[in-house]
C-alpha cells in the first residue's frame, strides 16, 4: 500500500512543473484594486515583483512554497535539470529588491489589510519553510523573505486584538486557516496573539454544525480548520476533551456531510473548482487532527479513513486540468502528502 510520501515522490516532478509554470505566468490575472483617485492603475507585476503569477498574489505565494517544500523533502525525486530550473526561478523571484517592494506594499495604505489573513498566513508558511531548510540557497531566500514576513507579523499582531469575532466561512477570509498557516513559524508576540484569539474565539464551541458544510464554493472546512488550529494551541489531553464536545459524532463518522467528499461538477468554473481543494484541505486537516488525538481513538480512526477517501477524490485534479484548479491546488496536495 502506497504511503503519502510514496505518492509525493511519484508526483513530485509533475507538481514542480505545474508550480514552476504558474509562478511565471502573469496572465490571466485577477487584480484587487483599491482606487483612491482617478488615473491609471499600477501594473500588478510592478507592485508584486516576487509574487505576480498564478492568477492572484496568495496563489503565487502558495506555489513558491510548493517548490521550496518539494526541493526540501523530495529533491532527489526531481530530475536534475528540473531541480536546477526550480532553483533558478526561485532565485529570480526571491531577491532582496523584489521582497523589499513586496514589504513596502504591505506596510502602509490598503496593503495593510490586503490578503489578510489567508495570503499573510501562506507567506509566513513560506518563510518558516525556508528557515527550516539547511540549504545555502534556502538561507539566502529566507533572508530575502524575512522583511516581508516581519511586516505581515506586525500587521497580524496589530489586527488580532481588534478582531472580536472569527470569520467562519470556507473561503479566504476564514480566520482559523489563516492563523493556522501563520502558527508554526510564529514566535513571541505573534504566537501569544494567536493563542489569545483561539481561546477567545473557539474554546466555548460545542456540537459544531458541520452538517451544514460545505457551501457551494468552499475550499476550506470551517470545522476542521478550527479543530486543527485549536490542536496547535491546547495540550493533547485538553484538546481531546474539547474535540469530543466540538464534534461529538466524529467517532461514528458523523455528520456524514463532513466525512464524505464533495462532488466537483465543473472544474473549469473557478468557484465550483474550489471543491477539489476542499477535498484536499479536509484530508490535510483530518490527518493533522487525528495525529493530535489519543492513539487508537475511534475519532482518530474515522478521520484517518476519511482523509484517504477525500484525497483520492481531490488528487486527480492537481495537474493536467483547467487553470482554475492548477494555479493553486498543488499547495493542498503537497500539504496533505507531507503532513
Amino acid at each position: 500500500m502506497s504511503t503519502r510520501l510514496d505518492v509525493l515522490r511519484e508526483n513530485a516532478a509533475a507538481y514542480a512543473r505545474t508550480a514552476l509554470t504558474c509562478i511565471d505566468r502573469e496572465y490571466p490575472h485577477l487584480p484587487i484594486i483599491y482606487a483612491v483617485e482617478p488615473g491609471p492603475y499600477p501594473r500588478h507585476r510592478d507592485q508584486h515583483p516576487a509574487f505576480y503569477g498564478s492568477l492572484d498574489w496568495h496563489s503565487a505565494v502558495e506555489m513558491h512554497w510548493v517548490l521550496v517544500r518539494l526541493l526540501r523533502l523530495a529533491g532527489s525525486d526531481l530530475p536534475t535539470a528540473l531541480a536546477a530550473s526550480v532553483r533558478d526561478a526561485l532565485g529570480a523571484h526571491l531577491t532582496p529588491s523584489n521582497l523589499a517592494r513586496e514589504a513596502e506594499f504591505f506596510a502602509s495604505g490598503p496593503g495593510r489589510t490586503r490578503e489578510r489573513p489567508y495570503g499573510w498566513g501562506w507567506l509566513l508558511t513560506l518563510a518558516h519553510e525556508l528557515a527550516s531548510w539547511p540549504d545555502a540557497d534556502g538561507a539566502a531566500w529566507a533572508a530575502a523573505v524575512r522583511p516581508l514576513a516581519d511586516v505581515l507579523t506586525a500587521n497580524l499582531v496589530g489586527w488580532l486584538p481588534a478582531q472580536t469575532y472569527p470569520v467562519r466561512g470556507g473561503l479566504h477570509p476564514n480566520s482559523a486557516f489563516g492563523l493556522l498557516r501563520s502558527y508554526d513559524g510564529a514566535g513571541g508576540d505573534l504566537r501569544d496573539a494567536i493563542d489569545d484569539a483561539v481561546r477567545r474565539w473557539y474554546l466555548a464551541d460545542t456540537d459544531y454544525p458541520a452538517h451544514y458544510e460545505p457551501s457551494g464554493s468552499d475550499f476550506l472546512s470551517p470545522a476542521l480548520a478550527e479543530a486543527e488550529l485549536v490542536a496547535r494551541v491546547l495540550p493533547p489531553a485538553e484538546f481531546a476533551s474539547w474535540f469530543g464536545r466540538f464534534l461529538p459524532g466524529a467517532a461514528a463518522s458523523s455528520p456524514a456531510r463532513l466525512f464524505e467528499p464533495p462532488v466537483v461538477s465543473d472544474p473549469s468554473d473557478g468557484q465550483l473548482a474550489h471543491l477539489a481543494g476542499l477535498n484536499l484541505s479536509r484530508a490535510w486537516s483530518m490527518v493533522a487532527v487525528a495525529d493530535a488525538l489519543p492513539a487508537g481513538s475511534a475519532a482518530a480512526a474515522a478521520l484517518t479513513a476519511s482523509a484517504v477517501v477525500h484525497a483520492d477524490a481531490g488528487l486527480p485534479y492537481v495537474v493536467g486540468g483547467d487553470y482554475m484548479v492548477e494555479h493553486w491546488l498543488a499547495a493542498y496536495a503537497v500539504g496533505y502528502l507531507t503532513e
